[in-house]
């Protein structure tokens, strides 16, 4: 065979590989879409398992009402239950014993495993972090389980995209997917989700991605929906009308919102270098945690667990200036040192109930300060949550 033969069976060959490649690469995005839509479903499924554990949790060791929620509670049933937080904090650090006599290595988040290492995420690294999660906060320690969600969406998004062999770029868009899908599910909200998953998770806005994210964030909405799931909104009504006069106080609140959260992170980072300084084993530091978390509780139950029954009660009553600016402070304590003594969890939802306070706080000093702007407590708290 000459030469020219031979070149003439590499382009056939060529263009027979070529036209057989080009309907699969048109069907790469559908093949995206349609996993991001099982990752959803997934997701769903799972926040809605988590949250109902916790929730049985609650009823079980508060004596929580079914459709209840432990941070609405006016008070513990018992001075006993004040324990409940170190309890939780004995078994965690057993796990952390555990976890460190099989050399287990530091779980990998979703951000980090999209940031560092293509999407790749364990499964083993994710049932950790999710169970530690649900014993935090099944027990009261004051954090949200935003965190468990995330990683439990993420993580089987990961298997899954690695099951297909998928290309790197693809395994990364079905975790910023099962992030969305995750808290799409916990807030029965689709939109929020997918902007979770676009700037944390995937960290790029692109038209491209648009599709899978947004297919993940509605299936999961919808399937929690379908379990069952009750959404939890908050409802305000006869609320007066804003004036132009009002708009410089509520950017004087939104810069004042935006320090307070920097301020947050900083004091939950400065209270785990304090445990670091004391030489307190990582072990021991949740007990510790729990017991100050369970005093902390015995004052007002609010600042127990991630805080979604504390928000409503918040917008339902109309306490005082000093009540509520002493919830505000009891609450950034407790988030900030079950976190920083190392219980399991994140500050989502602890800092939409935070923000409230703080814009109720706002509020009546503005009352005291020009009682002439009028600014509304209930709209003041839905600015600070933003």
């Amino acid at each position: 065979m000459t030469a020219t033969n031979h070149s003439q069976v590499y382009a056939r060959r060529l263009r027979a590989v070529l036209i057989r490649s080009i309907p699969l690469l048109e069907a790469r995005g559908i093949v995206i879409v349609v996993l991001a839509g099982v990752v959803g479903v997934m997701s769903g499924a799972l926040v809605t398992g988590m949250s109902e554990l916790v929730q049985g949790m609650h009823w079980l060791l508060y004596g929580v009402q079914p459709g209840g929620r432990l941070s609405a509670m006016f008070s513990l049933a018992s001075p006993v239950q004040a324990m409940i937080p170190a309890i939780g904090g004995i078994l965690l650090g057993l796990s952390v014993i555990w976890l460190r006599k099989r050399k287990f290595r530091t779980p990998v988040d979703p951000i980090e495993a999209n940031a560092l290492y293509g999407g790749r995420m364990s499964l083993t690294d994710t049932f950790i972090i999710v169970g530690q999660t649900v014993l935090s906060s099944g027990f009261g320690a004051s954090v949200g389980l935003e965190a468990g969600y995330t990683q439990v969406g993420s993580g089987l998004a990961s298997r899954l995209a690695r099951a297909f062999r998928l290309r790197r770029n693809d395994v990364r868009i079905l975790v910023g997917c099962g992030a969305a899908g995750a808290i799409a599910a916990a807030f029965d909200a689709p939109l929020t989700g997918a902007f979770y998953g676009f700037e944390l998770i995937i960290g790029i806005y692109s038209v491209a991605n648009v599709a899978p994210v947004m297919t993940a964030a509605i299936c999961a909405s919808l399937t929690a929906e379908v379990f069952g799931v009750v959404p939890f909104p908050l409802e305000l009504s006869g609320l007066p009308a804003l004036t132009a006069s009002q708009y410089i106080p509520f950017l004087l609140l939104g810069l004042l919102g935006g320090a307070a959260s920097i301020a947050i992170m900083h004091l939950v980072s400065l209270i785990e270098h304090g445990f670091a300084r004391l030489s307190i084993d990582a072990s021991l530091r949740p007990f510790i945690g729990g017991i100050l978390v369970g005093l902390l509780g015995l004052v007002t139950p609010q600042v127990l667990s991630s805080g979604h029954g504390a928000l409503h009660r918040e917008f339902a009553m109309n306490y005082g200036l000093t009540v509520v600016a002493s919830v505000f402070v009891l609450k950034l304590a407790a988030s900030a040192i079950s976190l920083g003594s190392g219980f399991r969890g994140g500050l989502f939802f602890a800092s939409l109930f935070l923000g409230a306070l703080l814009g109720k706080v706002f509020a009546g000093v503005m009352a005291f300060v020009s009682p002439a702007t009028g600014i509304d407590p209930a709209v003041a708290a839905v600015v600070g949550m933003t």
